[in-house]
């Protein structure tokens, strides 16, 4: 996959190519389906309403029926970190003189909402009861 975005700063698009990992763990935690290959792991609940993308054991995306897609870096502000979470497309992590922006806004990495993305949405043919146990 091949994603063009336009640089903030400059006037020419930015070609990224995104690593064939990334594109099959954001498939995995999209779908809440179990993956694992190399450093990088999408853990899902047994319920498949909750999802974690994992980079070296630290959780850097997560969803839920409540929270929708929360990202962060895990204290880790690495190129792989970033490279990840870009796989996302409600994000767009971009760094200049060391400090990082996510969708335009300067990030220290903490947990943060991203987008309208939540399981409702991604999984519409389900039933889910008052307290949102899935019920088919």
């Amino acid at each position: 996959m091949v994603l063009l975005l336009r640089n903030p700063i400059y006037t020419q698009p930015i070609i990224i190519n995104m690593r064939k990992i990334t594109q099959d763990a954001i498939r995995a935690f999209e779908q809440h389906k179990k993956f694992k290959r190399g450093n990088t792991e999408v853990k899902v609940s047994k319920s498949t309403l909750f999802a974690e993308l994992r980079l070296h054991g630290n959780t850097i995306a997560k969803s839920g029926i409540f929270e929708g897609l929360m990202i962060s870096t895990a204290g880790w502000n690495t190129v792989t970190t970033k490279e990840r979470l870009n796989g996302f497309d409600e994000v767009n992590i971009h760094q200049k003189d060391f400090t990082w922006y996510l969708n335009g806004h300067e990030w220290n990495g903490a947990w943060v909402a991203v987008g309208t993305w939540n399981l409702l949405d991604k999984f519409p043919n389900k039933t889910y009861n008052y307290s949102m146990h899935y019920l088919n």
